[in-house]
């Protein structure tokens, strides 16, 4: 009796290629939202925590500390034990956040919300890592692209939506709807992200985390901090002394550990070393625009240069920004694909230059400001799309969400940084009108030049990245591997 044809074998159907990358980019988005989203409420702040205006401002600071701690140590652990799951644990963390900042009266647990919720930042580089593991070749760019501009989106949609809905409604709604948002997103990614099956697995370098965390809390603690305690005091000099020490420490312990938290050696290639070195520098360049404009859109127009505008009125001038850096990812990518990602982040850095020099001259009209603010995004869109492209042609498939991460860090400093230099410039550079004193034209005016010049040493930094052959997968080729 012949036997009975064999069953034939289950065939896994594969991702939804276009599902994924909205879920991604949209988490993306939501994750970004969290650091412009208490930006309405700084000047209330006091009053609705009954709390002083120093103790308030860790309401800012401890979200980027734990930023800082968190983006490293969770990509790592994405490398070694699932993506998706660091991705969903990264949104839990989100979702309780938020809920906790939404049941707050009181400084404290407001502070322990926003830790939470900054805790939920590797989102975005967790994101690009799940694409290079899950995406066809030919998706790939465009796709990384728009994941890595989300964070600009969020950032730039984020202020008018906050200045919104603080405005309508009962201030805790801020902290509800992003809890709502963090539970959609979850839904998404349970429904339609894939765990990814590349695993480095190994031992967590918990020395190297500590090491790490501590070093980073040093610094941008110094850094967020010094203006209000002194840039000359022993406190903020003792920090950034701490600082240099425990990071020189922590390169130490890392070049001899058997399984690193950053491998240093893969992170010295001059591809990846330069490409974060002209992503701390964008990452200061993109954060002045940040500053500057809904500062100088809400002054009174009785300084002369102020325009008298609402919150809501600045964040809505801000948001076509956010706009221009979603429609430019596409185009950031057929660039990278044709002529290298190198090529596509010098343009950008250009593109954000000229931005800049534009608002030197152009600040007299909100219309004015609405232009600086598109061609600055349209900047950030195409070198955004090209940082995670460069990093992930140049080191191995099972250290991607950890180089990815890595990046996003450097980033994350160099906003830091503008955020207390533009703070200082600001404090020095004054008019007096009246009672008050307000930041001088001559001070915004100073700013930006900075911005723009940081964007032009970002180009000249991003023309010495090794050139490589560009790929449509955006995937290290033997070529390159070996040259690295």
């Amino acid at each position: 009796m012949p036997a009975a044809p064999a069953e034939p074998a289950e065939v896994s159907t594969p991702p939804k290629v276009t599902a994924v990358v909205a879920v991604l980019a949209f988490g993306g988005i939501v994750v970004s939202l969290m650091q412009t989203l208490v930006i309405p409420l700084i000047p209330e702040l006091p009053k609705l925590l009954h709390a002083t205006a120093a103790g308030t401002a860790w309401v800012i600071t401890a979200t980027l500390l734990a930023a800082a701690v968190a983006v490293p140590v969770v990509g790592r652990l994405g490398d070694m034990y699932g993506k998706r799951r660091m991705l969903l644990v990264s949104l839990l963390l989100l979702i309780t956040g938020s809920v906790i900042a939404a049941l707050s009266d009181s400084l404290a647990p407001m502070i322990v919300g926003r830790v939470l919720q900054g805790m939920a930042s590797a989102v975005i580089p967790l994101g690009i890592s799940i694409m290079r593991d899950e995406l066809p070749s030919e998706r790939l760019g465009s796709a990384t692209a728009q994941m890595s501009a989300s964070l600009g989106v969020g950032g730039a949609l984020g202020l008018p939506a906050a200045a919104l809905i603080a405005d309508r409604f009962d201030w805790h709604v801020l902290f509800w709807t992003s809890a709502a948002l963090g539970v959609i997103v979850l839904a998404l990614v349970l429904t339609f992200v894939p765990e990814s099956a590349v695993r480095s697995g190994g031992q967590f370098d918990f020395i190297g985390a500590a090491g790490l965390s501590a070093g980073l809390i040093c610094l941008l603690l110094a850094i967020s901090k010094g203006s209000s305690w002194g840039w000359g005091s022993s406190r903020t000099l003792g920090l950034f002394g701490a600082a240099v020490v425990v990071v020189f420490l922590w390169g130490w312990w890392e070049k001899r550990a058997t399984q690193p938290l950053v491998d240093l050696r893969t992170t010295a290639r001059p591809q990846v070393l330069l490409t974060n070195l002209a992503s701390a520098v964008f990452g200061f360049a993109m954060f002045s625009m940040s500053l500057v404009l809904p500062t100088l859109l809400q002054l009174p127009k009785a300084t002369g240069y102020g325009l008298g505008q609402s919150m809501l009125t600045a964040g809505l001038v801000m948001g076509p920004s956010g706009l221009v850096m979603m429609a430019t990812a596409p185009f950031s990518a057929s660039v990278s694909k044709k002529r290298g990602p190198k090529v596509t982040l010098m343009i950008g850095a250009v593109i954000v230059a000229i931005g800049y020099a534009l608002g030197i001259v152009a600040m007299s009209a909100v219309w004015h400001l609405i232009i600086v603010s598109a061609v600055i995004g349209a900047g950030i869109g195409f070198a955004y799309g090209a940082m995670p492209a460069l990093i992930m042609s140049a080191v191995p498939v099972s250290e991607t969400a950890a180089a990815n991460s890595l990046n996003t860090l450097m980033r994350s400093i160099g906003t830091s940084v503008s955020s207390a230099v533009a703070g200082v410039i600001l404090a020095q550079l004054t008019i007096t009108m009246g009672p008050v004193t307000v930041p001088s034209k001559t001070g915004f005016q100073v700013i930006l030049a900075i911005g723009s010049a940081a964007a032009l040493i970002a180009f000249a930094i991003a023309a010495f990245i090794p050139t490589r052959r560009p790929t449509d997968t955006g995937k290290p080729t033997p070529v390159a591997a070996n040259a690295a």
